[in-house]
């Protein structure tokens, strides 16, 4: 295994994780993947918002696990799942780090969708 430096988010790369304070609904192909109540936003320097699902609020049984892994130099080493009710369009749709840096642990047994890649991702705000 190569060793690896692991750089700390700091003020040109910051990182926020906090409770996303709704209920965030995924659908692909008229079905839905995954709701939640418990839903982890995470703000990552001048990207969009992702929301981070609970893998216990999300049909797993829906989703194919790929050989598909990136690494980032924030949160570690990422694996994807297609969701092959939704066709090519859902080929490694969803990213998830099991093993995320310390930094951002908060985030381990969660997964995330690319909006590009499902029909909807809701986030509805809790009354």
């Amino acid at each position: 295994m190569t060793e690896r430096t692991i750089k700390v988010p700091g003020p040109d790369h910051p990182i926020t994780i906090e409770p996303a304070n709704a209920r965030v609904v995924v659908t692909v192909a008229g079905q839905q993947i995954a709701s939640s109540d418990n839903a982890l936003v995470l703000r990552e320097a001048a990207y969009p918002p992702a929301y981070y699902i609970p893998r216990t609020d999300v049909e797993m049984a829906l989703l194919e696990r790929t050989e598909h892994a990136t690494y980032c130099p924030y949160k570690g080493e990422c694996a994807y799942y297609s969701i092959p009710l939704g066709g090519e369009r859902t080929v490694n749709s969803v990213w998830t780090y099991e093993a995320p840096y310390a930094a951002v642990k908060e985030i381990a047994q969660h997964l995330a969708f690319y909006p590009d890649r499902v029909d909807s991702i809701e986030v509805q705000a809790k009354a």
